[in-house]
């Protein structure tokens, strides 16, 4: 590490900084005026509004904007070292570009890796608060719940179906438990309902029946209807409800378990799952990608200057966010893996990036 490469590295994480800390006020002022009628309408003070919302609403803003920051910032000072005739002088010093260009992909590394501790672990959290904040005082309706005609297996061999569920009163409506031998059906119990108590996390069965079958022979029971047993089986209320923005709620670790819960109760696992988990990886190789972008463009000294390299770094930024917009709805709706939905755009803006490279100044 040279005096050069601290040099850089300073004034990247400088202006990122910067940049950050002004888009973000600006983004919470905006958010602000657009939610102030419906704070003044919550039953809640401006203290836990700046607590449990905007103090979390900033790793959201920012976790989805730092590749953004990142391309501003290095275009910005870049542009300047270039108007300024820095970059000449330490190309004409025999430094080679690709000697220039590694304090930058230092930097750009460095945010890289936040953001990814950030998508992974930090955000999730804090989009907990704030999303049961906004369910609470601004948006209603955030929870969903799998309430008709539900198939999912408790174990390899027991498939669980209801045809209703009401989750006000936790009861279970026409439930039936299949169980099976080497892939034959060999019993069948059905209730009525379920009910679940909560102090002792069982469940309470009314009104049942249970059907023994045989290779030649059926057996079936029908139990006393004033009779009611105690069961205690691996799912609970909770299994069936779902947050309209649930996947932001995970830490990774939590959302790989509940994909493979969901995997293992035979649910479809909705593929927006994936793409929030294939999205927290991509997100910190866009920041490398948009620097090389960034000092490829803004260490050209050109007619126009900073306006112009500011221009094409909105522009660029622009384009990116509508490829991205693309590719995960085809993925989400259409038959494009996720794992390319997620990924397309970082492969077109690298060919990119490659190209500006090596047409850049040297």
């Amino acid at each position: 590490m040279t005096t050069l490469d601290w040099y850089i590295i300073k004034k990247y994480v400088g202006t990122f900084i910067f940049t950050v800390a002004m888009i973000t006020l600006i983004a919470i002022a905006i958010d602000f005026f657009e939610k102030v009628d419906k704070f003044l309408d919550a039953d809640t003070t401006f203290g836990h509004i700046m607590k449990d919302y905007y103090l979390n609403f900033i790793p959201w803003i920012n976790g989805l904007l730092w590749p953004l920051f990142a391309l501003i910032a290095v275009i910005f000072f870049t542009s300047r070292m270039a108007r300024d005739s820095e970059i000449i002088a330490i190309l004409a010093a025999g430094i080679s570009y690709n000697r220039f260009l590694r304090p930058y992909f230092i930097a750009g590394t460095f945010l890289a890796v936040l953001l990814w501790i950030g998508n992974n672990y930090v955000i999730p959290r804090s989009n907990e608060i704030k999303n049961e904040f906004e369910g609470e005082y601004i948006r209603r309706g955030e929870k969903t719940t799998l309430s008709t005609d539900q198939h999912f297996f408790i174990s390899p061999n027991e498939k669980a179906y209801f045809r209703m569920f009401n989750l006000q009163d936790s009861t279970v409506y026409n439930f039936r438990l299949e169980t099976f031998e080497d892939g034959r059906l060999i019993k069948m119990l059905k209730a009525e309902k379920l009910v679940f108590m909560r102090d002792t996390g069982t469940w309470r069965m009314f009104n049942f029946e249970e059907r023994l079958i045989g290779l030649d022979t059926q057996n079936l029971e029908i139990f006393d209807p004033k009779l009611i047993a105690i069961k205690a089986y691996p799912f609970n209320p909770s299994d069936f409800v779902r947050y309209s923005k649930q996947m932001e709620m995970l830490t990774t670790s939590d959302l790989r378990a509940f994909m493979k819960s969901e995997r293992e109760k035979g649910l479809e696992t909705a593929k927006k799952y994936m793409i929030e988990l294939y999205r927290r990886t991509a997100d910190p190789f866009t920041i490398i990608i948009l620097t090389i972008i960034g000092v490829s463009v803004g260490s050209r000294k050109v007619r126009g200057g900073l306006g112009f390299h500011l221009s094409f770094g909105i522009i660029t930024g622009a384009i990116f966010v509508i490829i991205s917009k693309f590719t995960v709805t085809f993925a989400t709706n259409l038959s494009l893996p996720a794992i390319l939905g997620v990924w397309l755009p970082n492969i077109i803006f690298s060919c990119i990036a490659y190209y500006l490279y090596l047409k850049a100044q040297k």
